[in-house]
């Protein structure tokens, strides 16, 4: 591992409290350019410059060179020195100096010592004494040193992030500064960096400035090196986060970078001495070049200025465990596509990962690479040189990301890449559920979703309308259907791919709202069935193990409707317990399947006798006469016995309905109103119309109800409500008779013949209380009501 950070977030903590006086006021920034040192590091066969190497190893070879200008009018002496340990001095020979002004001898080359863990190299001003003064220094305190050298490698490798962060800001700035908004999130979460979100909604001109305001703070913990944040709480940038939003003691923001710079100050400031001075630098590593910041001027009297040089770790090399940040497959047709990566800010600032290539494979099995550049501002690796890919590679391909971390192979993630082909795309699910009157979601399945660039859904000869899609995994595309405006009918989704011409065009059918099948009830014996649901106006017939039942009458219970079927053909009844599944067919040519469970048979019952009996005649007023035994007045009485069919016993919890034909308010007549059973297959039924609804009038019919079951309608009686004759006045044949009294509105006619021929109709809502009529022929009037248009009564005119 480069450097364990949260042992720079506990040592800056401890130094900000243990020290509060030294730090009164925030530290001088790294701004000031120093001299600059050239390295490059060789491992067995193989020489990288120093940019390049995140650790050194024991065993490989050194050549550091001060990189002075040429009229350099102070000398300095380089010093190089390996450690071992805050607790183990090292030998004098693991001390090196090399006369920089000096033709011969002013460079190091030197051999990692084994058992050494870390280096650091020093630039002093030549003076008498400063070799043996600070090969003391180290070997007499080499835990300050080994602190310091991780430090500031760290607080380099902070500051590598923070200049990448800046420079893409101020490149942004200069070129196109309203795409600020856009790029500022991708770079922050690239580089681990705290993003002020309100400087995105100020005005163009000044989002740049304020999102480096306060720049020392904008580091958040590199998650590569946070192994003790990751024990301590599982996830190191929440710890980060919250760090970096803690105020401390009025220092601003708190951030690693500059805690490490403070607590850098705080052990130099201890351990300087009269004759020397330690002055921290942040290494600037570009190729085979260190350039060095300073926060303060060096100083070449006493006390002089010993600049410390920070090197990587002697350690084993801990590459980052980058992970692939898509979310689905990536398409590559195109130049410049981007390999989402999240969890290593460093390639991005740091040339450590180098040589980085993407391996893909088609489903064939053939294998081209190709060059990847990092891109913090797009948020991973770009594919900037595959645009001629091979024919196989159509379709889903599997890539790999791989290249060098310092001298070792380093393995990346794996990517799912896609590039059209001409596969077609199908409708996963149910092709007739496409409804007019709302959105749809319709899922597709077998193309290249990744590389879908444009949807849009035509019907007829109209505009084409944008879909919104998402991609489902490596080969589904789930569209949202635009269909509350349009009619039902063909439908035309047309998919463009990214680089192809012609869009594929994928033909569907829409419907109206399909009806809501909530349940279909069959009774064994039966050749009907009850189909109950939503729209069912729409259903032409169902057919159930071989039965074919046709709609015979729909009505409306609340918000429910209720479909009468009856068989057509000879199909058979089937039997109790059967389970089928029917098949019912939608005008429009749909077809739903609707599970069913044949019921027990229903009871058998017949209309056995009824007796009606008039109401009383009237005190001071005429009687209207009823013929037959079909018309029930509503002052009367009608009583009527029923008999079992066969196969059915009558009980006494059983229950009469009595309703009216089109299905309007009905009563019950049970045990406690009316029903009286003689035995098992007889029950007498007495019924009062004044006990019912008003709205209870016209032609009755009955049925037997019992748990779960009901007897078929049969017709009982036609409820007839009469009006009130007061009087009934004849003149003569020539002036003809007038009939007096009220609720007139209820007779519809009125004849002088039984046939009613020429009689006088009745306006409906008639208000009145007189009706002028012919004479009758024989002394009676013919009378035809509204509540029994089918029968006749009879009024004496005498």
């Amino acid at each position: 591992m480069l450097i364990n950070r949260m042992m720079v977030f506990g040592g800056c903590v401890a130094g900000l409290l243990a020290s509060a006086p030294l730090m009164a006021a925030d530290p001088a920034p790294f701004e000031l350019a120093g001299p600059s040192l050239k390295v490059r590091v060789t491992r067995g066969a193989q020489s990288l410059p120093i940019a390049q190497v995140p650790s050194l190893s024991e065993g490989d070879r050194l050549t550091v060179e001060a990189d002075l200008q040429g009229d350099q009018g102070a000398h300095f002496i380089l010093v190089s020195a390996f450690l071992r340990g805050a607790t183990n001095p090292p030998p004098r020979d693991w001390v090196s100096f090399a006369e920089t002004w000096k033709k011969k001898g002013k460079a190091l080359d030197l051999t990692v010592p084994r058992g050494a863990r870390q280096m650091v190299l020093f630039l002093v001003p030549d003076t008498g004494g400063a070799e043996g003064a600070l090969s003391g220094a180290v070997r007499g305190k080499p835990g300050e040193f080994v602190r310091a050298t991780q430090d500031l490698n760290q607080a380099s490798l902070d500051r590598s992030r923070l200049d990448a962060f800046m420079g893409a800001i101020r490149a942004q700035e200069n070129s196109h500064p309203e795409y600020l908004r856009t790029l500022a999130p991708v770079l922050a979460r690239s580089l681990s960096m705290k993003l002020n979100e309100e400087c995105l909604s100020k005005v163009i001109e000044m989002q740049a400035s304020c999102l480096l305001e306060n720049r020392d703070s904008l580091l958040l913990s590199d998650v590569h090196t946070s192994s003790m944040a990751e024990t301590l709480t599982g996830a190191p940038t929440d710890l980060a986060l919250q760090l970096s939003a803690t105020r401390e003691a009025g220092y601003g923001y708190y951030s690693a970078y500059i805690a490490v710079v403070r607590d850098v100050a705080r052990i130099f400031g201890a351990f300087s001495n009269p004759e020397f001075g330690y002055l921290p630098t942040l290494s600037v590593r570009k190729g085979d070049g260190i350039g060095l910041l300073l926060n303060s001027a060096p100083s070449f009297q006493k006390p002089k200025s010993v600049m410390v040089v920070s090197m990587p770790a002697i350690e084993a090399d801990s590459p980052p465990r980058l992970r692939s940040g898509a979310r689905g497959p990536i398409c590559v047709v195109r130049p410049g596509a981007v390999l989402p990566v999240e969890g290593a800010p460093l390639i991005y600032s740091t040339s450590y990962a180098r040589s980085m290539t993407l391996a893909v494979q088609s489903a064939s099995g053939e294998t081209v690479e190709w060059p990847v550049e990092a891109r913090a501002d797009r948020g991973g690796y770009v594919l900037a040189g595959a645009t001629a890919w091979p024919a196989g590679f159509r379709g889903t391909a599997q890539g790999h990301l791989y290249g060098h971390w310092g001298f070792d192979r380093f393995e990346g993630p794996d990517f799912t890449l896609q590039l059209p082909d001409d596969r077609s795309w199908q409708v996963d699910g149910d092709a007739t559920a496409l409804v007019v009157g709302r959105d749809n979601v319709v899922r597709l399945k077998g193309g290249t979703p990744a590389c879908v660039e444009r949807v849009t859904v035509r019907q007829g000869d109209g505009a084409p309308a944008p879909v919104q899609w998402t991609v489902e995994g490596q080969d589904g595309l789930a569209l949202t259907l635009p269909l509350a405006d349009r009619k039902a009918g063909m439908l035309n989704i047309e998919i463009s791919y990214q680089g192809v011409p012609q869009p594929m065009t994928i033909p569907l059918r829409s419907y109206a709202q399909a009806s809501r099948l909530d349940g279909l009830q069959i009774h064994a014996g039966d050749r009907m069935a009850l189909l109950s649901g939503q729209r069912l106006d729409q259903v032409e017939s169902v057919e159930v193990a071989g039965l074919l039942l046709r709609p015979d009458g729909l009505t409306r219970e609340g918000a429910v409707d209720r479909l009468r079927l009856v068989a057509q053909g000879d199909g058979a009844a089937m039997t109790q317990g059967r389970e089928a599944t029917a098949r019912v067919r939608l005008r429009d040519g749909r077809k739903v399947g609707l599970d069913v469970t044949v019921a027990p048979p229903r009871p058998q019952v017949g209309l056995l006798s009824k007796d009606i009996s008039p109401g009383p005649s009237p005190a001071n007023g005429k009687m209207l006469v009823l013929n037959g035994n079909n018309l029930l007045p509503d002052n009367g009485q009608i009583v009527f016995s029923i008999r079992a069919g066969a196969g059915t016993t009558l009980e006494g919890t059983d229950v009469i309905e009595v309703a009216p034909a089109d299905d309007g308010a009905a009563i019950r007549l049970t045990a406690a109103n009316g029903l009286r059973l003689e035995g098992p297959q007889v029950m007498v039924a007495r019924l009062d119309p004044k006990v019912m609804a008003p709205s209870l009038f016209g032609p009755l019919r009955f049925r037997l109800l019992r748990v779960g079951a009901a007897s078929d309608w049969q017709p009982l009686v036609t409820l007839a409500r009469l009006p009130q004759i007061d009087a009934v006045a004849c003149e003569g044949k020539a002036q003809g008779c007038m009939i007096k009294g009220r609720d007139l509105f209820l007779i519809d006619a009125v004849g002088t013949t039984p046939t009613l021929d020429q009689a006088v109709q009745v306006a409906h809502g008639y208000t009145g209380s007189a009706l002028t009529i012919p004479a009758p022929r024989d002394g009676t009037l013919y009378l035809r009501l509204r509540d029994a248009p089918d029968s006749v009564v009879t009024l004496p005119a005498a």
